[in-house]
């Protein structure tokens, strides 16, 4: 399926690299970042930030078709979490930190000058994963990794955007996570279901 998805996005984009004006830029900028999962009913966000390149292929006056590829820190934090170490049970908090590589193909509409509205798929692949647990009342802080989630994620990103300039332009978006990545069983609940949850505020520069 995975395969599938990115090589129709990309005889997609090839059909539109054709005669196109394209720009290329890089940006960057703030996560705020959750899980929704149904294990946990007291997760908070986590800041985090992204990173990286994009394209942008001018379709018409109004619309613009534009790939990125992105570095984005994500995942949750929970506290007064209940943690079992396999004898005795503790209370604590629960960083959990999720490092994604993010494919964003946005379509944006320019509504009036310099102000655009855009929308778009997202595919995402988890490069790395770790759990701090620091329990309270126990002078302990541990850092585990483990394979909690999967490999795979799949969202909507829904945002706005505004150029500043003719190569400055800011922009914030909203990440609806679609996929389940959740994957191990936890203990009483059965297998999780968890979903990404990313609001991030960019500053891009369009060379």
């Amino acid at each position: 399926m995975k395969k599938i998805i990115l090589t129709a996005f990309a005889v997609f984009l090839c059909g539109f690299v054709k005669a196109q004006e394209i720009k290329y830029g890089i940006k960057g900028g703030l996560n705020v970042a959750n899980l929704s999962e149904n294990f946990y009913a007291s997760n908070s966000p986590k800041t985090g930030f992204h990173i990286g390149g994009f394209a942008q292929i001018r379709l018409s006056e109004k619309f613009v078709f534009q790939p990125e590829v992105l570095f984005s820190t994500q995942g949750t934090k929970v506290d007064n979490a209940s943690i079992y170490d396999g004898q005795n049970r503790y209370f604590g908090s629960v960083i959990q930190n999720l490092n994604y590589i993010n494919v964003p193909l946005m379509f944006k509409y320019y509504a009036i000058e310099k102000f655009s509205i855009e929308a778009g798929p997202q595919i995402g692949f988890l490069t790395s994963e770790t759990t701090k647990i620091e329990v309270h009342g126990v002078n302990e802080t541990k850092i585990d990794a483990n394979n909690s989630y999967k490999n795979f994620d799949f969202g909507l990103n829904l945002g706005v955007g505004y150029d500043i300039t003719k190569n400055i332009t800011v922009g914030t978006r909203y990440n609806l996570g679609l996929s389940n990545i959740g994957k191990t069983v936890v203990e009483g609940y059965g297998p999780p279901k968890a979903h990404n949850r990313v609001f991030s505020l960019s500053v891009g520069y369009k060379f």
